[in-house]
């Protein structure tokens, strides 16, 4: 006999598809609250209310131990795209509606209250006076002068640098901390005192114009923004974020890495000075991403500057959602849940019939195909705002070249060239260390990971080699470990010999290198951009963290040293990813008064990409590259899913791929052609962190049957037996075959 007393519908944790029935005392919580409930005979765990007043199949239930919140932190529309995204992307639901909320909060903390700090002093200019030492005190006093700042805004401003100095600041009684409620709704004055001085060019005021004539339609579509590198995105994501701050509604805007964070979070604290403003990304710890997911969640938030994650956010009020560098491989989780947070974005803008921009000066092929088909507004912004224009493109043939650490004479002719101009320099290189490859030419050893397919790549600084892949470190000494022959050399080149290269032809010009090595403690990242910001001839040499987003008026030179070897890429696409980054580094020359030069370096200057992406641009590339895709049934005009799986012992994956597949030949899709598979083969790196892997791709011409067959090869996964050690994942929309 069905019971349907106090029962409520219950997702843990767990790489599970089902949820879990539980008594409930009444009345009862609803959807979206967290609960702790027994699991298994002797523990507990927190779990996600999906369903409240349900009739349950089962007689016997056992109750939940404790209710943890009064209101939900998940509201209906959010579970709806959580919900949605599962099915998607076939993983499990529990897992999915996890990863929504911040660590503290999966572990079953309470919420936290968010305070606002308030400033408390009638001499103004006697308390700066009397600061002028206190150099973060004074700072923080003069920003408490505009308007209140909440813990949050502090935090996502000043990281956890903030709490001392303001304490000292309490003390002197010239500043007071207060309560903010949950029902905070407080509509604030949105006006910017500035905005004025910054004038739009006529494409971009005709781009809000239709933005906003778009904004009338009762069905919102989302809209593409294709902006040429320096032609002002950011100033469209600005005003079409007002409108709905007066309207008293959130936004959210997305970027794809946390170094784009600092530039673009100050510019949105200035542009909206009484509007709370708050950042969600890993740079954060655990209690501040807390904080500030709720400060959203409460309505406390106006504005999101977030990460991937970031689209898991709960909101009071979303009004509109806005994705910088759309194009991005960073919105793609690649691993446990891999979702696509571009494409949930779509879907979460869909929901709540809300206006979503994706802004990139390279869309990516999905999202420029939308666009062309109609699907998707379309918005250009082709010119750079002013008298500023695209910087020049040449390239340089270095089969004649002498190269030194990478760099040709010709290069380092024009580095000196713009610095003794007073111009800065930006070299991009998409490889951090020393060199790829460390050897004896007396015996051949290689410095090679024992836990993976790959080199180590040598670090001179640190004396070690790195595995860049599982981070597998070994000391290196003078001799090699193999033969003791006293001398051991290097192939290949990366951001740290080209720093050593720079530092010695250039001892008066400071030379900045950002990569993952130099910017891992926090702050670091902030304090080596200041100093490009200075405007001071500096040469900048770093990885893709370079590649977009910054802005540095006095950057006349961009030298790319290394493209070859994305242009012979098994990838399919690598063509696409390689012009989007050249464009991108390209990007960040001549966006002030002066002109910007770009040299890309390469031994295949007649290549027709190359020669097409300078002659034509990004857009006939992209045109050229989705016929290519179309003819061969590659996305965005095919689908694909992968299944990956991997275990200690060799080839074991291999073969429960290869049993996975002689089960799955006999489901109608396989025996109609609508479906296909290939493989199982062994991964592109077989061998990483001491697991062998293997994976198998699924192919087909119709979004409906590929996912009506994940269904199906969803429940035959679950059903096959396998050993405790080997694991799987299927990815679905996949971007990386490594």
């Amino acid at each position: 006999m069905p019971n349907t007393l106090g029962i409520v519908r219950v997702v843990i944790p767990r790489p599970l598809y089902q949820a879990f029935d539980y008594h409930c005392p009444l009345p009862l919580p609803e959807a979206g609250c967290r609960v702790r409930v027994p699991l298994g005979l002797n523990s507990t765990v927190v779990g996600i209310i999906i369903e409240s007043g349900v009739t349950s199949e089962f007689e016997q239930l056992k109750a939940i131990e404790s209710v943890l919140d009064d209101k939900p932190l998940l509201d209906p529309s959010l579970l709806s795209l959580l919900n949605w995204a599962s099915i998607y992307y076939h993983h499990p639901i529990g897992e999915v509606l996890f990863s929504a909320l911040p660590k503290r909060l999966r572990e079953g903390r309470e919420l936290s209250e968010n305070f606002s700090w308030h400033l408390n002093c009638d001499d103004h200019e006697a308390a700066l006076v009397s600061l002028k030492r206190a150099h973060l005190q004074r700072e923080l006093f003069q920003q408490l002068q505009s308007h209140s700042m909440t813990e949050a805004q502090l935090t996502s401003l000043h990281l956890s640098k903030w709490r001392k100095p303001m304490q000292q600041l309490e003390a002197k009684s010239w500043v007071e901390r207060r309560k903010i409620t949950n029902d905070h709704s407080t509509v604030q004055d949105v006006d910017h005192p500035n905005q004025h001085l910054i004038e739009l060019s006529e494409e971009q005021n005709d781009s809000l114009s239709q933005l906003a004539e778009w904004r009338k339609s009762s069905i919102q579509t989302p809209a593409l923004l294709h902006g040429i590198t320096g032609s002002g995105k950011t100033e469209i994501y600005l005003r079409a974020i007002k409108p709905e701050l007066e309207a008293g509604r959130q936004a959210l805007l997305m970027i794809p890495e946390i170094g784009l964070t600092p530039q673009l979070f100050q510019r949105f604290c200035d542009f909206f000075p009484n509007q709370t403003v708050v950042a969600l990304h890993s740079g954060l710890n655990d209690s501040q991403r807390a904080q500030n997911w709720q400060s959203a969640q409460t309505g406390e938030a106006d504005i999101v500057v977030g990460t991937r994650s970031s689209i898991f956010c709960a909101f009071k009020n979303l009004g509109i959602i806005i994705i910088d560098e759309e194009h991005d491989g960073s919105f793609k989780q690649q691993e446990g849940f891999h979702y696509h947070a571009r494409d949930l974005a779509v879907k979460r803008a869909n929901q709540l019939n809300i206006p979503i921009l994706l802004g990139s000066a390279t869309p990516g092929l999905e999202t420029l195909l939308n666009a062309e088909r109609g699907r998707y507004h379309y918005l250009q912004l082709k010119k750079r705002p002013g008298t500023r224009k695209p910087p020049k493109t040449s390239l340089i043939d270095i089969r004649s070249q002498t190269l030194e650490a990478g760099v040709s004479r010709k290069l380092l002719s024009e580095v000196g060239k713009q610095v003794r101009d007073g111009n800065q320099v930006m070299l991009f290189l998409n490889r951090r260390g020393y060199a790829p490859v460390l050897l004896c030419i007396q015996c051949g050893w290689h410095a090679t990971c024992s836990a993976c397919n790959a080199e180590m790549t040598f670090h001179a600084a640190r004396h070690k080699a790195i595995c860049h892949h599982c981070g597998h470190q070994q000391r290196i000494g003078t001799a090699c470990p193999s033969c003791q022959h006293p001398q051991l050399t290097t192939q290949g080149h990366g951001t740290e010999r080209v720093e050593h290269l720079l530092l010695s032809h250039f001892p008066d010009t400071p030379v900045v290198r950002v990569d993952r090595d130099t910017t891992s403690r926090k702050g670091e990242l902030a304090r080596k951009l200041e100093i490009v910001r200075s405007g001071e001839p500096v040469i900048l040499i770093g990885t893709q963290m370079l590649t977009k987003g910054h802005d540095f008026p006095n950057l006349t030179l961009v030298g790319i040293l290394d493209i070859d070897q994305a242009l012979f890429s098994t990838d399919y696409r690598a063509q696409e990813h390689l012009a989007q980054q050249i464009v991108q580094v390209s990007g960040r020359a001549g966006r002030g008064e002066k002109k910007g030069h770009v040299v890309l370096q390469t031994s295949q200057p007649q290549h027709p990409m190359l020669n097409q992406l300078l002659t034509q641009g990004y857009r006939a590339v992209a045109q050229q590259l989705l016929q290519e895709r179309q003819a061969w049934q590659y996305p965005p005009f095919g689908f694909q899913a992968l299944i990956r799986a991997n275990a200690p012992q060799f080839e074991e994956g291999l073969l429960f791929l290869s049993s996975l597949r002689d089960d799955l030949r006999v489901l109608p899709e396989i025996e109609t052609g609508e479906v296909s598979l290939l493989g199982p083969m062994p991964s592109p790196m077989e061998k990483r962190s001491d697991r062998y892997r293997y994976q198998m791709l699924v192919s087909a011409n119709r979004r409906s049957s590929l996912h009506c067959f994940l269904d199906q090869l969803i429940s035959v996964l679950r059903q096959k037996k396998k050993s405790r050690d080997l694991r799987y994942i299927l990815d679905v929309d996949p971007t990386n075959f490594m």
